[in-house]
């Protein structure tokens, strides 16, 4: 009994991630994987971001070179990421996010991956969002965005942020 009531819970709790993985898709889907090095990150609060925040990337605007803060969507499966993003991380761990795999716009959303132990493929992704607030006065075109940047965004599933 205790396993079937076991596999029930799993089966509920992985539909939870079904949401997830179609996003991602769409994400690559979009865009293409571009790696990066040296990526400035933390697990502190960002006070221009809107909403519950956990932790961020900085990864710089295509259109005009200035770094955009990104943060993690949610908290599920974070766990590993918190670990390499600690201000006390240990060096082995922290050199793991060092180069990172980045798929998106920062203006808008993207998908973060750590490098496998060879370094040619990206494992744990996770998605990130620009959750800058309503009220900050910053608007796509302050980005650099075009009409074809928002449009293309929204094919990878952006949603704006509420008031």
């Amino acid at each position: 009994m205790p396993y079937f009531l076991y596999g029930f819970y799993r089966a509920v709790i992985q539909l939870k991630y079904f949401p997830g993985a179609f996003l991602m898709s769409r994400i690559l889907r979009a865009y293409p994987w571009q790696i990066m090095r040296s990526v400035p990150h933390g697990l502190t609060d960002r006070p221009e971001v809107r909403s519950a925040q956990f932790g961020w990337f900085e990864i710089p605007n295509p259109a005009t070179g200035q770094c955009l803060p990104l943060v993690f969507s949610h908290h599920l499966r974070t766990e590993w990421w918190s670990r390499r993003m600690a201000p006390r991380a240990k060096p082995h761990l922290k050199a793991q996010i060092e180069t990172l795999w980045f798929a998106g716009d920062p203006r808008f959303i993207g998908l973060v991956a750590a490098p496998a132990r060879r370094g040619t493929a990206p494992r744990r992704l996770h998605v990130l969002e620009q959750r800058m607030h309503v009220r900050s006065g910053w608007r796509f075109a302050d980005w650099g965005a075009t009409p074809d940047d928002i449009e293309r965004g929204r094919r990878a599933g952006v949603r704006p942020v509420q008031p």
